[in-house]
């Protein structure tokens, strides 16, 4: 398996479920290189099923990006040796970056999430284990309350300079928002509810890509 990444357009899928394998195709054949599986709450076989779909209908539209699923480590592990999966992202209090990545093995795509300085300080002790970091929210999002205060723009350039893995910023981030944040020196922008609800989320991920390379020049 390739460890290529892509992080600029990284898709979070949400609700509703049915038609997140849809949805996840055309964010793939819009450019997108990661697709996050996540749905909560959700019982263990449902995410199955659901991560399977997803994983079908992406290797169908772009073989190239790829799919991880949110925090069921042992899962992935699992559905990488039989479908289009390639790793996981774990948070805070999910398994241990290390025990992940021996479950993982060494080809797996494994993200963590953090959000602070400290806690970007915090996971560069496993950046040899992790490919990437969430650092979140940009701003206020109904999709996860992580309790932390909104980083804004003006955060990203020191949490970028002080980590010492690929970092990706994640809370209401929008296309609109992508060169801006792209300028501050992220790998890339996590998106849910943008493409979620775009009339057409193939054009939506070109946009952002196109912003976020404008922004990154």
């Amino acid at each position: 398996m390739s460890k290529s990444l892509d992080l600029r357009c990284y898709f979070v899928t949400g609700q509703p479920v049915a038609d997140v394998a849809r949805i996840a195709a055309h964010a793939a054949a819009g450019g997108a290189g990661v697709i996050q599986v996540r749905s909560k709450p959700i019982a263990e076989p449902a995410l199955e099923r659901l991560a399977c779909e997803v994983a079908d209908a992406v290797a169908a539209a772009n073989p190239r990006t790829r799919v991880l699923i949110d925090d069921n480590v042992p899962l992935a592990a699992r559905l990488m040796r039989t479908h289009h999966i390639h790793g996981a992202h774990i948070g805070q209090d999910d398994m241990d970056p290390r025990a992940a990545r021996e479950l993982l093995g060494p080809n797996a795509i494994l993200g963590l999430t953090t959000g602070t300085l400290a806690l970007v300080e915090a996971a560069n002790a496993y950046a040899d284990v992790i490919d990437y970091v969430g650092a979140g929210p940009f701003r206020p999002t109904p999709t996860k309350d992580s309790g932390r205060t909104p980083l804004g723009l003006h955060a990203y350039p020191e949490l970028v300079k002080l980590s010492r893995v690929p970092l990706v910023a994640i809370g209401d981030v929008t296309a609109e928002d992508a060169a801006d944040l792209a300028a501050t020196g992220v790998a890339g922008l996590a998106v849910v509810r943008g493409i979620m609800h775009a009339d057409d989320p193939e054009i939506y991920c070109r946009e952002l890509l196109s912003g976020f390379d404008e922004g990154a020049r």
